[in-house]
């Protein structure tokens, strides 16, 4: 099976369905698992995992780590803090059909900010889709409804979804300062300490507010599926087919999200599908074609958006 030539593209979208299973197992969480509660045993349980397979990589490179510590602590900051807390707080409040529908937008944030951060120039058809795009946002932001703009009243859960699209696009954009040397297995541990590190007062914080994390057996399975599944074997899945296939070939699978979400929403969620989610997902993607068809460069792809 792994000298097929369909391998890596298998690979490629068992890692999207892990991701999507978190999007699924966090909206039903919201009433066991407080946010920051779930971010801080996701990574955690990530990083026990990582410990035995990164350890000969870490040691071999501890010298190329503490010399780049500021921009892999920011990396970090942004790829489990500023992006899976905000995620997590989101989808308490809204769907996880709407989250993945606007995580969708991530490609198209990543183009603004390499604009404005690195001074990347966009041209005309990729400014049109930049606007195509966030219209599709805000017609799912707003169910369709305009009127719901003039009243301000937006669901507070999307608002998060885009504030950790946001950080994650921040995180993609940045990942060119990375150490190019460093060995993925090494800069994920390091991403997951810095991370359950910066977390450990934020979640002691938590606790003291009274929000607790319910310990069932559901729980405890749940978190230790997104820990080892949507954040270890997807990200290694994902690396492994790119090297393989290239990420011209590997970037559109992650829009399997937009199947795969739903999907598993309406089964185990009870969620629905309403005509606003359909005409803001044309708009999203029309945008992100568009956009991607004006940029005549390739970009590597490190990881999932918004996972």
């Amino acid at each position: 099976m792994r000298r097929s030539p369909y391998f890596p593209y298998l690979l490629l979208a068992v890692a999207v369905l892990f991701w999507a299973g978190n999007w699924v197992i966090a909206r039903a969480l919201r009433f066991d698992a407080p946010p920051v509660a779930l971010a801080f045993w996701r990574w955690l349980t990530a990083l026990i995992i990582l410990s035995p397979f990164a350890y000969t990589h870490l040691r071999r490179q501890w010298q190329l780590i503490a010399g780049s510590w500021r921009v892999l602590c920011l990396l970090g900051l942004l790829a489990t803090v500023f992006q899976h807390i905000p995620v997590y707080i989101g989808l308490s409040q809204t769907t996880a059909t709407n989250s993945a529908l606007l995580n969708s937008v991530t490609p198209v944030l990543i183009f603004m900010l390499s604009h404005v951060l690195v001074g990347e120039r966009l041209s005309i058809p990729q400014a049109l889709g930049v606007i195509i795009s966030l219209s599709g946002v805000v017609v799912i932001l707003t169910g369709g409804d305009p009127m719901v703009l003039a009243t301000l009243q937006l669901n507070r859960g999307d608002l998060w979804v885009l504030l950790a699209t946001l950080a994650w696009a921040i995180y993609t954009v940045c990942l060119r300062w990375r150490p190019a040397e460093l060995n993925q297995l090494a800069m994920l541990w390091v991403i997951s300490a810095a991370g359950v590190c910066a977390m450990v007062p934020l979640y002691a914080w938590e606790i003291a507010s009274g929000r607790t994390l319910n310990p069932t057996m559901p729980v405890v399975a749940a978190i230790a599926y997104i820990g080892a599944f949507s954040t270890v074997v997807a990200y290694v899945f994902w690396n492994r087919a790119v090297q393989q296939v290239g990420p011209s070939r590997a970037g559109p699978f992650m829009y399997l999200m937009l199947v795969y979400t739903p999907l598993l929403a309406i089964v185990f969620l009870g969620e629905r599908l309403y005509l606003y989610h359909l005409v803001g997902c044309v708009l999203i993607l029309g945008g992100i074609a568009l956009t991607a068809r004006g940029d005549a460069r390739s970009a590597s792809v490190e990881g999932p958006p918004a996972a």
